[in-house]
């Protein structure tokens, strides 16, 4: 247990010796919310298959019991433990931060380990001894999503996950009223309303109006009067229909077709950035939303051609930043100084620091040319999140792929990246080799010998993968392919149970993969031999996306004509 180190401990002295707690209740009031009823009910199924006990649900207060109760004192998601010889108290936040205590309580103190949605390990804690005294942790990021359809399908196992974002279940605490910063120019001036009336709202890009939809757009021509109104209006009637709301989009498309009329490229020439234009159209927008709805605030990416930040202007007080690291190295720590490639998003987000106190990331964590591919963040994922922390971010987006199963070790990094978005001052290596041996058991060598592998073969070539990498950009080759193969040949070897050999064939997609793009000449029925292989495993582990915007059965279909 001792990698899970989040809770901050100060003894009383002693210790709670859990076999004799056999005469214990769980006590939840009468009038509990549905996260606290709910709470205790999974503490007392978890607690009781690792103590071995039978302790009952109770709203009577007992000599010996364990109380759970939200606390209005405590911040949303703060955690609050006391425990002593003849009383445990777990406490947290309203809604969710009582359910994030039970959780906290299971995993550090107990050793469960909610490792996937469908496996919890779960430890033999009969004879354990848990110290007397006071627990406490208030998580630094107030949003965090590990943006995998896990999450999102399993809404259940994203709270035992942390992550904060993707329900509205009362029984799960709900989310974070903190909306995604995104993609919004589409919604608040849709083309199709306003595209043949109004050419003009939209950007002229090689002396044309832009017509073209792709991505959300086409842009807006920021700096046109009545789009700054026409966009005011509409974020005032969408937060008018969200009375809950506390933020909301006012962004540029997914294109880098902005507008270059004479005004805005004046603009951005004085401002030496694109964000010269479009923060100017976000503030006069901001400013319209805080008459009408002054509590909520206006997000905008800075992202792609917004990255660096203008000259002069700055944000409203009611302007949120959200910095996208789209362009940086994935192998290497983003503040590493000696990649090159992640320096200019190390300035503009010291930049940005200067002159906001508003600041959320978007980071990338998954290949979306090929989400099976193997793909070389695992060291990273932790050093960025700390990066993050230190510049003062409020909420962290982890994008992965998010619209579809079986990516490449989608189990291990969504454990790896909810874990350090909770606390990103975790021991990573250590989270990594757990999951690993308990996930994989003896099969876990092999499987942590490619990890290695993977990664210091792409160290070695001098590589710098961003998040679109092509086989070449990981270190694949014919060579390299087949030791990736031969590793999950190995662990498939090893596995000494059903269950066990499933997750490793599900872990081998990528080795698939690999051998199928990179794996150079062999004889065709070896390859079509690899390909009916990697089909079948891809469909009995339910993937749903090759790449963000190809579907699997698309992919199949294109190995199948070769």
């Amino acid at each position: 247990m001792s990698t899970h180190k989040t809770l901050v401990f100060h003894a009383s002295g002693g210790n709670l010796v859990i076999s004799a707690m056999h005469n214990w209740h769980i006590t939840v009031s009468d009038d509990a919310t549905a996260s606290e009823r709910y709470a205790a009910e999974e503490f007392q199924k978890w607690f009781n298959q690792a103590a071995r006990l039978t302790l009952p649900l109770d709203t009577m207060l007992n000599d010996g019991q364990i109380i759970i109760e939200a606390s209005s004192t405590l911040g949303n998601e703060d955690v609050e433990i006391t425990v002593d010889s003849r009383q445990i108290q777990i406490s947290g936040g309203m809604a969710r931060g009582i359910l994030y205590a039970v959780y906290q309580f299971l995993e550090e103190l107990v050793g469960i380990r909610f490792l996937t949605a469908d496996h919890t390990y779960i430890p033999d804690a009969s004879a354990l001894q848990i110290p007397c005294g006071s627990y406490t942790y208030s998580p630094p990021f107030s949003f965090r999503w590990s943006y995998y359809r896990e999450n999102s399908d399993a809404p259940e196992f994203a709270a035992k996950r942390k992550v904060n974002t993707v329900t509205d279940a009362e029984n799960l605490g709900g989310k974070t009223q903190q909306q995604l910063i995104n993609h919004s120019f589409h919604a608040l001036v849709p083309y199709g309303t306003y595209g043949e009336s109004h050419p003009e709202y939209y950007a002229l890009v090689d002396g044309k109006r832009d017509t073209n939809t792709h991505g959300g757009g086409p842009q807006l021509c920021v700096t046109n009067p009545e789009v700054i109104e026409v966009a005011a209006e509409s974020a005032i009637r969408q937060l008018s229909e969200r009375p809950e709301a506390t933020n909301i989009s006012v962004s540029q498309a997914d294109t880098a077709a902005y507008c270059q009329c004479e005004t805005c490229e004046t603009l951005n020439e004085a401002e030496e950035s694109p964000m010269g234009s479009q923060l100017m159209f976000v503030n006069a927008v901001a400013e319209r939303i805080e008459k009408a709805h002054s509590h909520v605030k206006v997000g905008t990416l800075a992202y792609w051609y917004t990255r660096k930040p203008p000259k002069t202007l700055k944000p409203r007080h009611n302007v949120q930043i959200q910095l996208c690291s789209i362009e940086c190295c994935t192998l290497h720590a983003i503040d590493n100084p000696d990649c090159e490639q992640n320096q200019a998003f190390c300035q503009d987000t010291n930049e940005w620091g200067k002159i906001c106190d508003d600041i959320w990331i978007w980071n990338y964590n998954t290949n979306f040319r090929a989400y099976d591919l193997p793909f070389p963040n695992l060291r990273s994922i932790a050093a960025n999140v700390r990066y993050f922390l230190k510049n003062n971010a409020k909420g962290v987006f982890m994008q992965a792929n998010g619209n579809g199963l079986t990516g490449e070790f989608s189990d291990l990094r969504n454990y790896l990246l909810s874990q350090l978005i909770w606390n990103p001052h975790l021991d990573a290596d250590a989270h990594l080799n757990e999951f690993v041996n308990l996930h994989y058991g003896a099969a876990a060598p092999p499987i942590l010998e490619y990890i290695a592998f993977l990664h210091n073969n792409v160290e070695a070539r001098g590589l710098h993968p961003r998040c679109f990498p092509t086989p070449e950009d990981v270190g694949l080759d014919a060579e390299s392919a087949q030791t990736i193969f031969d590793y999950f040949q190995q662990a498939l070897i090893l596995a000494e149970k059903p269950e066990i050999r499933a997750r490793i064939e599900k872990a081998s997609i990528p080795a698939y993969k690999a051998m199928i793009v990179a794996g150079g000449e062999m004889p065709s029925e070896k390859r079509q031999t690899l390909i009916d292989e990697y089909i079948t495993l891809c469909q009995c582990y339910n993937m749903s996306h090759a790449a963000e915007t190809q579907a699997a059965e698309a992919y199949f279909e294109e190995l199948r004509s070769e």
